[in-house]
């Protein structure tokens, strides 16, 4: 039984040597990249092959990614039943783990909502004052 060599590369190195050695430098001028982009300012016609992004696509993603994310909490919430004791200031009770877990988490994303929004209003009143 013999064995059958892979074909060379045109510069003669194997497959690993090629992708680490750089490319050959030839008298061909480099590629521009000026081209005019069409009236109005939009952006030139996608390369043949691809497909552009559409709003129905980015929503598909969006729904497909949500879709996970519920299916992830749903399992973290069968798996996390047990009762837990919570004590907050003067009040007292038990609540199921995930529970407790999640309006922790959702206690976090709402002090971060309230802080980035008064940093973002900050700015943009900064911006507003410096172009007068």
């Amino acid at each position: 039984m013999s064995v059958r060599q892979p074909p060379a590369t045109p510069t003669g190195l194997d497959t690993a040597e090629a992708a680490a050695a750089p490319p050959p430098q030839g008298d061909a001028p480099p590629p521009q990249h000026d081209a005019p982009l069409p009236q109005g300012g939009a952006q030139p016609p996608a390369k043949a092959g691809t497909v552009p992004r559409t709003r129905t696509g980015t929503v598909w993603a969006g729904i497909w990614t949500a879709a996970g994310v519920f299916v992830a909490l749903m399992v973290f919430m069968l798996q996390n039943t047990g009762d837990v004791e919570i004590s907050f200031f003067a009040l007292h009770g038990t609540l199921p783990l995930a529970m407790a877990l999640l309006i922790a988490m959702v206690g976090g994303i709402l002090l971060t909502l309230v802080v980035g929004t008064a940093r973002i209003t900050q700015l943009r009143r900064l911006v507003h004052r410096r172009r007068g």
